[in-house]
């Protein structure tokens, strides 16, 4: 069975930091684009972070430029998204998914992917 599960999120004071973790199971993730998005209330799910099976090739969205990281361990089938220097403006359910390609230009767009968890909250907040 197919599972992409994340774990990691929380409860958060503004320029704190989280590390999500994306656990894969049912495929092999050394062949598979990982995405992380996001979901806040009352808008639409956005890609952050994208990165390629390799692990050599990744892309972010401009606003977390900077403060998020992106990495793989193929070994371990788990994808994780270090944040840093966490803002409100960044409280949402995060989500991760696979796509069976990597187009640099286009791996934060939402359809590029066939494969999504389930999401974990995070909440940025004094």
């Amino acid at each position: 069975q197919l599972l992409l599960v994340e774990s990691g999120g929380g409860l958060v004071q503004p320029g704190g930091s989280l590390r999500l973790s994306c656990a894969t199971s049912g495929f092999t993730l050394g062949y598979y684009t990982i995405g992380w998005f996001r979901q806040a209330p009352g808008k639409e799910r956005e890609g952050i972070s994208c990165i390629n099976s390799s692990g050599g090739s990744t892309n972010y969205l401009d606003s977390v430029k900077g403060r998020f990281t992106i990495s793989r361990a193929n070994a371990k089938n788990t994808v994780y998204l270090q944040m840093n220097n966490l803002k409100p403006e960044d409280t949402a359910i995060y989500y991760c998914a696979r796509a069976p390609r990597y187009r640099q230009s286009m791996c934060l767009r939402v359809d590029e992917y066939t494969d999504w968890g389930q999401g974990t909250q995070v909440t940025v907040s004094s």
